[in-house]
Order: C-alpha cells, then sequence, then structure tokens
C-alpha cells in the first residue's frame, strides 16, 4: 500500500532539516521525498498536510505500563495505544512492574507481548534485585535480552557502594543508569515542603531530598566514568548541579516531566490527588528555573512519567493516595502550549527534547527523512485546539490533572513502518 504526506513541513533538527515537501510511503518504506507527479499519487492514498509538521516519531523515555501485575490499571496494549494517541512513536517502560523488571524472562515478556505493536516498546531493567538496592540485578542478561537503561524507579539506589558498582558495570555496555533522585529519610511527606504545606496541614518533602542525590548521582557519575540520567526533575538546585556537571563534562542528562513546567505547589490547595506525584509539584522559583534549564539544554529531553492508576486509589485523602498521573495523551500538548506558543522553545528544540535526544540518551537510533529508510515519523497540527477529556483516553486508567484543560497543538496521526495511527484507529499502510 501506498501513502503519500502532501504539503507536509518536514522538521529533524539531527539532519538540520525543515523544508516543505511531499512523502511517498510504500510498504513501510520512505520512497520519495519531494515533489510528486500526478502519476505517482494516482493508486495513493493522499493526506493533505498543509500547516502540519512531521517530525522524527515522538519517542517517551519514562513510562510505566503496569504489566506484568497490575493490569487492572494499564497493559503493555493499552499503554501503548495511548503513547499512539499522544503522538508516540516509541516508549521505554520502567522495572517497577510485579515481578519487577529484573529478570531476561521478564524482559522478554515485554517484548513479545508488544511485537505487533505500531509503538516500539524498550523495557528499562531494574538496577538491583526486587529494586531493593542490595544485590546487583544481572544486568549482563537484561542487556542480553533486550533492555536500554537500568534503574531503581521510585527510589534512588540505596547506598553509595552499590550505586558505584551499578555505575561500573554498566560502563561497560555504556547503559545510561536512570535515578529516581530522592533521599527516603527527608521524603515521607505527600507534597513539596513550603508555605503551602504549613497552610495545608500537609507533611512535606524539601527539595534538599531531591537536591543531595543528585549531587550524589553527579559525583559518582565523575568519579567512575559511566552515565548518570536524572529522571523527572523538578528543583531549581538540582538544575544547576546538572548545568554545572555539563560543564565539567561530567556524563549526565535529565529529563522533565511536563507537570513539573506546568504547575505548582498551588495546585495543592483542591486537595486534587491528581496534583499528588513524586517528585512534588514545587515552586514558581523552581518552575522558572526547569524552563531556563530546558532553554539551555541543561534538561535533555521531556518524559511523561506516566503513572496509571485506579480511580479507587486515587480518590483515597490526599496523604494516602498514591503518586502519579497519566502523560501519554497529553504530553504534546502540554509542551506545545507551555513552551512553544509562549516562546519558551522553538519547534525544533521542542522536537529534540521529545524524539531525538531520548534515543540518544538510551543509544537507539533516530529516524530519519531519507528515502529507504523506514517510515517513523509523527504529524503534529501545532495549532489545533482541543479540550482534554479523560473520558476519550486510550490509557486503562482516568488519573490526569488535564481534565477539561484547553490546549494548542496535536498529534494528528502516526507512523512506524507499515502501520499508521490516525482519527483514533490503527490501520495497516
Amino acid at each position: 500500500m501506498q501513502i503519500v504526506l502532501k504539503n507536509v513541513l518536514l522538521i529533524n533538527p539531527d539532519q538540520k532539516l525543515n523544508s516543505k515537501s511531499s512523502l511517498l510511503i510504500e510498504d513501510g518504506i520512505i520512497k520519495k521525498i519531494g515533489e510528486l507527479k500526478d502519476k505517482e499519487i494516482e493508486n495513493c492514498e493522499v493526506i493533505d498536510c498543509e500547516g502540519k509538521i512531521a517530525a522524527p516519531g515522538l519517542f517517551d523515555m519514562h513510562v510505566h505500563l503496569r504489566e506484568p501485575g497490575r493490569e487492572d490499571e494499564e497493559t503493555i496494549e493499552t499503554g501503548s495505544n495511548a503513547a499512539a494517541a499522544g503522538g508516540f512513536t516509541g516508549i521505554a517502560c520502567m522495572p517497577n512492574t510485579s515481578p519487577d523488571i529484573d529478570s531476561a524472562e521478564t524482559v522478554r515478556f515485554i517484548i513479545e507481548k508488544s511485537r505487533n505493536h505500531l509503538v516500539d516498546v524498550y523495557p528499562v531493567g531494574a538496577a538491583t534485585l526486587g529494586r531493593k538496592g542490595e544485590a546487583l540485578a544481572p544486568i549482563n542478561e537484561l542487556v542480553e535480552s533486550g533492555i536500554v537503561a537500568v534503574s531503581d524507579d521510585g527510589v534512588a539506589i540505596k547506598n553509595a557502594s552499590i550505586l558505584r558498582s551499578v555505575l561500573e558495570y554498566c560502563r561497560m555496555f555504556d547503559l545510561p543508569v536512570i535515578e529516581h533522585c530522592e533521599d527516603p529519610s527527608l521524603a515521607n511527606g505527600a507534597m513539596n515542603e513550603g508555605l503551602n504545606s504549613t497552610l495545608l496541614g500537609l507533611r512535606g518533602i524539601p527539595s534538599i531530598a531531591e537536591d543531595l542525590i543528585v549531587m550524589r548521582d553527579i559525583m559518582m557519575a565523575e568519579f567512575t566514568g559511566s552515565r548518570v540520567h536524572i529522571a523527572h526533575i523538578s528543583s531549581a538546585k538540582s538544575v544547576q548541579l546538572v548545568r554545572e556537571a555539563k560543564k565539567k563534562g561530567i556524563k549526565v542528562t535529565a529529563e522533565v516531566a511536563p507537570h513539573h513546567f506546568t504547575f505548582t505547589d498551588d495546585q495543592i490547595k483542591s486537595y486534587d490527588t491528581n496534583y499528588k506525584m513524586n517528585p512534588p509539584l514545587r515552586t514558581k522559583a523552581d518552575l522558572d528555573e526547569i524552563l531556563k534549564g530546558l532553554k539551555d539544554g541543561s534538561i535533555d529531553c521531556i518524559a511523561s512519567d506516566h503513572a496509571p492508576h485506579s480511580i479507587e486509589e486515587k480518590e483515597m485523602e490526599f496523604i494516602y493516595a498514591p503518586n502519579g498521573i497519566l502523560g501519554l495523551e497529553t504530553q504534546l500538548g502540554i509542551a506545545l502550549s507551555e513552551l512553544v506558543h509562549k516562546k519558551v522553545l522553538s519547534l525544533e528544540e521542542l522536537i529534540e527534547k521529545l524524539s531525538i535526544n531520548p534515543r540518544k540518551i538510551l543509544n537507539l537510533p533516530v529516524p530519519k527523512f531519507e528515502v529507504g529508510e523506514v517510515a517513523n515519523l509523527t504529524i503534529i497540527d501545532p495549532d489545533f485546539v482541543w479540550t482534554v477529556d479523560h473520558s476519550q483516553f486510550k490509557s486503562k486508567s482516568k488519573n490526569s490533572p488535564y481534565d477539561k484543560r484547553l490546549l494548542t497543538g496535536k498529534s494528528v496521526a502516526v507512523i512506524n513502518g507499515n502501520k499508521i495511527f490516525r482519527n483514533g484507529k490503527f490501520s495497516n499502510i
């Protein structure tokens, strides 16, 4: 089958490409780029992309799929459906499943379950057995099975000695260690520690809980010469620490979740548990430094930290409700609304953060707009105005703080190989 993307703006900063063109795709392969004659398109499905952008397929490197173990909240299939609806052709799934992704069998299970989906799913393996921070997971076996990184996701690697061992072992594979940076002895609260936590009578989590572990991990990355990736950075000091580390040539990268550049802890005044997350929403000063870090490159990429939870769990009292929100289906719209339309980032810079840099961090190939390449792209309408409706989500859960929020910018289609998601449906090309 043949499909033509007509009058589309092709943007791929990795190729230094920003030009309007047409794209002919046949059996999932790019056959021609440029002006197409009537004869070349007469038997093709033609999609008029006037006013729209084609970017290398978006990639989210921090997603919780819950399977195996909590299929009532999300499955590999429903999470992948949500990813496609949000404009993503690839995701990396975190290891806090049940069982944890700490065995070759679990890695193979995930890869096999996702094999025939449009969205490529890449498992992140546990750094330690059971993510307990006591003994190393069989990292060599996990790498051979297909992991792209390791993490004790949800907690920082317990102590410096174990962290050193993980980093030194992963250095042999050029494998990034993804860290949830939080000192557990300081992080037993329900929201950011500050004026609002005092006024609301909720135990707070101080930003120093994050900053201490970020500092530890950066120093250990420098000592070992290994790669550390800071997950969902949230504090101003942590951004500054990463910025200075990069200047020194230390192998550190960082991601931010959309909620940390969109909301502050003022939202907690409603006691709405859809604003409860870990790390917590922080202050305007933290948010401003995150925006600065996105602009100057201190923060390499944007990742959703997509965390499905059941309605029953999220409807508990604030202190008891689990942390986390959905993110896959709103991430692009939030990023376009809050970053591009507010002139924080250009479209090219946003595509770097949402497509190119995540793949580079995980040592994955970046899709290209070249003849002979597999088609792997996201078609974006940057000016499409829409209202979030969580009842229409492809995700199995509904825990989103963005419900009923007006956004500008949306994915209108994704293509990966011979599969396309468009108008809410999957089909073959």
